[in-house]
């Protein structure tokens, strides 16, 4: 195994091939699993994705990126992330070099609890039902846990039981029950499931009531991921601006989401910017994790940031991301997509609390990118420059063509589809056009630095 150290120089400036064998010596993947993470060979069959849905016609492919410099808990990480927005994984590597100069990310995770719902309804008596089904708690956990025999083995399983009574909805008055369950390293939405169902006869037995819906909870706010970060104020000094400034502004920035739901809505948005393309890459569905992030953001009766950031006594930004992460490491398509199983191998995770944390972290990087950037020079200029690429490849420019026109634009601050079209027509009808300094590695890599994890 090679040596492990996020922090690698010019890697932006790298061919796709070049990178993977960066990451080979990182962490010490093989052949097989090189050929998995590049891409555009078949590493998902059509064969298999059929077995994965329903009605399969062919798969679809999206940009599978390395975020770099992040140093989680003392151990150098890099983070795969399949996404197709420009920005996200260079903001979400500055990001986390900045964090690295205060000491890197420190994170940490509460037990693997998840809830599964279940619905009663036509209940004589709720409160009565509810002393009688908790008095049957030790049987209703015991029956839940004879749908999983492995989760229970592994130390998971049904730990304990809610009883909440909803006195009025459209419909009328309704018991929830709720099981507790320790999922592991596993989502555990089938399991879940299974045990809902499971015990639904015996509580409508119990309760005289019937049972509706059975089905987990995707707010999954006992099974929490943190995230910490210091960066001292001197490593935020750019472009005419001191240190303290870009703290203020970043601060400003961060008022404005608490207490407005039109900015935190995209606030957060920033945030499942960087958690949102590891779920991919690693197999995982982040459809239930953006619903609970939302749902966890709006606890209090506000929807506000998920994020806190603060200043020390020392000068220094203090940032901390707290929010539900249900995510696993066994079962669904994390062992079943070739690649989803290799991006997990290069993170070096064996448990999916290990996971979460990695997720938030990136979550709290792309947060703290986008915020920097909002509170210096604007959202666009770094966003800009890389979406650039994007509207010469739409334009029809290939290769080296890309990377000239895209410089071409940026110089003259015409980002534009037609400006595009223009410059390739240009282009191929001299054959001698060159790309302007602007796009000097130099200045490429400030570029880079200075994108934004933020939303469009």
């Amino acid at each position: 195994m090679g040596t492990r150290n996020s922090r690698i120089s010019g890697f932006y400036h790298l061919s796709p091939r070049e990178r993977l064998e960066v990451v080979r010596s990182f962490d010490g993947l093989n052949d097989e699993d090189l050929r998995q993470l590049h891409g555009g060979n078949g590493a998902l069959t059509v064969e298999r994705a059929d077995k994965m849905i329903e009605n399969v016609i062919g798969t679809f492919e999206l940009p599978l990126g390395i975020a770099t410099n992040f140093l989680i808990n003392g151990r150098d990480v890099l983070i795969p992330m399949v996404v197709e927005e420009p920005s996200i994984v260079a903001g979400a590597s500055y990001a986390a070099k900045l964090v690295r100069d205060g000491g890197g990310f420190q994170a940490s995770s509460t037990p693997p609890l998840m809830i599964g719902q279940v619905q009663l309804v036509h209940v004589a008596d709720p409160q009565r039902a509810r002393y009688d089904i908790l008095a049957q708690r030790d049987a209703l956990l015991a029956l839940a846990n004879r749908q999983s025999s492995s989760l229970v083995a592994l130390g998971g399983g049904a730990k304990d039981i809610e009883v909440r009574f909803f006195e009025t909805s459209p419909m009328g008055p309704m018991l929830v029950v709720h099981l507790i369950i320790d999922c592991r390293d596993a989502m555990g939405a089938n399991a879940i499931n299974t045990m809902a169902e499971a015990v639904a006869p015996m509580l409508e037995e119990i309760s005289g009531g019937k049972a509706y819906l059975r089905i987990l909870s995707n707010l999954s706010d006992r099974r929490l991921a943190r995230a910490r970060a210091i960066v001292p104020a001197k490593s935020l000094a750019r472009d005419g601006l001191s240190g303290e400034e870009v703290v203020e502004g970043i601060l400003w920035a961060y008022a404005f989401a608490v207490v407005d739901p039109y900015r935190a809505t995209t606030h957060n948005k920033g945030i499942l910017n960087g958690i949102d393309p590891v779920l991919i890459a690693t197999g995982n569905d982040w459809r239930a994790v953006e619903a609970g992030a939302h749902a966890y953001a709006a606890r209090n009766g506000r929807y506000t940031s998920l994020s806190h950031w603060e200043r020390d006594a020392h000068g220094n930004l203090v940032g901390t991301l707290e929010m539900p992460l249900a995510v696993g490491v066994v079962g669904g398509a994390t062992k079943v997509h070739p690649a989803a199983q290799v991006a997990l191998k290069l993170i070096g995770v064996a448990h999916a609390h290990e996971l979460a944390e990695i997720c938030v972290c990136a979550g709290l990087a792309s947060n703290l990118a986008a915020m920097r950037a909002l509170a210096t020079e604007g959202i666009q200029r770094g966003h800009m420059s890389l979406h650039a690429r994007q509207i010469a490849l739409a334009a029809g420019a290939q290769g080296s063509e890309v990377d000239i026109i895209a410089a071409r634009m940026v110089q003259e601050r015409q980002i534009k589809p037609a400006r595009a079209e223009a410059l390739l027509a240009e282009l191929r009808a001299s054959g001698t056009w060159q790309a302007p300094s602007a796009m000097e590695p130099d200045h490429s890599t400030a570029m880079v630095e200075t994108a934004s994890a933020f939303g469009r």
